[in-house]
């Protein structure tokens, strides 16, 4: 029995489905993925072998299974179990690693969870795309350093002269905006090296210096006039929804209630 399922394809590098579920009786077949698996199991526990190995995802892990090695699951309970996972491309994780995830497929990194949870809220929002590119990357790279068996927080990087670039590429992408890997390539940097040179030089990540940016731009349209769902459209923000929320958090008040203390009324 399912009680809850939804499948998606995000609009964002490297994950080429997202899929939370949860099932009661539901036990997976012996079977293969073209794509890593990255699970987080939320209730419960699954039970599974992977290479002819009993294994167990619990709540407190990170589970990562590689492309095309057999495996199973059922859940490890009679009440069954709820998870989220990402199927992750090879652009983020090479073939070279897969003998790594087969013999130590359960992470215990309580830093790593929390940053796959943020990641999953961020996929779950239409408009904050550059958001979850940049934690899909930082996710992507600490995952390579368990695999490769290093220290999985690696050291502060500083880099102003790519930081500086990228600041520059946002301001001139503030409406249009820009994806991580399109900043990249143009910048020639890896994506997680440019997340982390940003946030070094700056104190805040690309995404969050482009919703500021944004929402700077929308405050000024607002004031001037212009309706709310035209104002959401003209400063790159998905929807009139997308823009109240981040520009609630901002600027504590609702772009509504923003333009009505001018004495203007908008819709």
């Amino acid at each position: 029995m399912v009680s809850e399922v939804k499948a998606w394809r995000p609009a964002v590098g490297g994950v080429a489905e997202a899929f939370h579920a949860r099932f009661t009786d539901h036990a997976y077949p012996m079977h293969v993925h073209d794509t890593w698996t990255l699970l987080l199991i939320d209730e419960g526990a699954v039970r599974y072998d992977l290479d002819r190995h009993e294994h167990g995802a619990l709540r407190s892990l990170v589970t990562l299974l590689p492309p095309q090695v057999p495996h199973d699951g059922q859940s490890a309970t009679p009440h069954g179990f709820r998870k989220r996972v990402l199927y992750l491309d090879g652009t983020l994780l090479d073939d070279a690693l897969i003998g790594r995830a087969v013999d130590g497929p359960e992470i215990a990194d309580a830093a790593l969870r929390r940053q796959v949870h943020r990641l999953h809220e961020s996929l779950v929002r239409p408009g904050d795309e550059l958001e979850a590119e940049s934690r899909v990357e930082l996710v992507a790279d600490r995952l390579r350093r368990h695999l490769r068996r290093r220290d999985p927080v690696p050291e502060p990087v500083r880099d102003r002269r790519l930081a500086h670039a990228m600041r520059d590429l946002l301001d001139r992408r503030i409406g249009a905006g820009v994806s991580l890997r399109e900043a990249a390539a143009e910048l020639h940097a890896h994506p997680a090296h440019l997340v982390r040179a940003f946030g070094r030089e700056f104190g805040i990540a690309p995404h969050q210096y482009l919703v500021t940016r944004r929402v700077d731009r929308a405050r000024r349209l607002l004031l001037a006039g212009r309706p709310v769902h035209a104002v959401a459209a003209a400063t790159g923000f998905y929807d009139q929804s997308h823009l109240t929320r981040h520009f609630k958090r901002v600027v504590g008040t609702t772009p509504a209630r923003y333009a009505g203390s001018n004495g203007t009324t908008v819709l």
